[in-house]
């Protein structure tokens, strides 16, 4: 098997131990151990029903697991709330757009940053001057975040009237503006077209390079797959059955059977990728 490439140290940002969760009879995650190194792109992949999404509402704190633990940058957060993670400095997106639709695309991202406010009530209704520069802050950190995904002049519009694929990137924008250490994405690239995809692993790409971040990502699309990824993670029934650098998952009978299905063509044209 390849090394692992990474970016930075090694450190490992996010670890799970064991991790186990279950719904009445079904086991959806079974003891599955994971190790998201600092400065990669890590791809969590397998076929529908595999357990993906529930690992990341798992490790967010939506769910609590019913064994196993969950480290991030050494210090246990197994269990604690959705607020207290994303505080941590873990921020996520959903796999179907949860965006304030009725507000504007400015607001939406000035409301990711509510974690790192602390202006208390009295603060806020007399107008304080620590209430206003706090104020000012925010602002300048959403037009900062809507500039990098090329959304600052639809600033004023309402997030339910932008298009698919500029909600997918706003959602995006929104998670940064908590300034995490690790994004977490679930099928970021759904329902995107093909330059819209294309300019989305170029994004990810520059988020890498450019900013002190790690990425966990759900994908399907295995051009993003293995144009982007780092190490890849393949989950099969709850388990992960296997994992490695893209070259090698790719060339993985496991996989291939267990998720790809036999026919090479499910991997599409993957050589034709971002430069990574």
């Amino acid at each position: 098997m390849s090394e692992r490439r990474t970016h930075a140290s090694g450190e490992i940002v996010l670890e799970t131990s064991g991790l186990t969760k279950i719904f009445g009879g079904l086991i959806a995650v079974n003891s599955i151990d994971l190790k998201v190194h600092k400065g990669e792109i890590l791809s969590l992949i397998g076929p529908n029903g595999a357990g993906k999404t529930t690992v990341f509402n798992t490790v967010t704190g939506i769910y609590r697991p019913e064994f196993g633990e969950v480290f991030f940058k050494n210090e246990k957060i197994t269990g604690k709330k959705p607020h207290q993670i994303i505080s941590c400095g873990i921020a996520r997106t959903f796999q179907n757009i949860r965006l304030f639709p009725d507000m504007t695309c400015r607001e939406n991202v000035m409301a990711g940053q509510h974690c790192r406010s602390s202006a208390g009530l009295f603060s806020s209704i007399f107008k304080t001057p620590f209430q206003r520069r706090e104020e000012d802050m925010i602002r300048e950190v959403a037009e900062k975040r809507l500039r990098q995904v090329r959304l600052w002049k639809v600033r004023d519009e309402l997030a339910k009237n932008i298009a698919y694929g500029s909600q997918r990137m706003l959602e995006i924008a929104r998670a940064l503006a908590s300034d995490p250490v690790l994004l977490v994405l679930d099928e970021p690239s759904s329902g995107l077209n093909p330059r819209e995809t294309w300019d989305l692993m170029v994004f990810l790409q520059g988020l890498i390079r450019e900013e002190d971040i790690t990425i966990l990502l759900i994908e399907h699309d295995m051009n993003v797959v293995m144009g982007i990824s780092d190490w890849v993670v393949v989950m099969d029934g709850g388990r992960k059955i296997a994992e490695g650098v893209p070259e090698d998952i790719y060339a993985d009978q496991r996989v291939i059977e267990a998720y790809l299905g036999k026919e090479e063509e499910d991997y599409g044209d993957y050589g034709a990728t971002a430069e990574h």
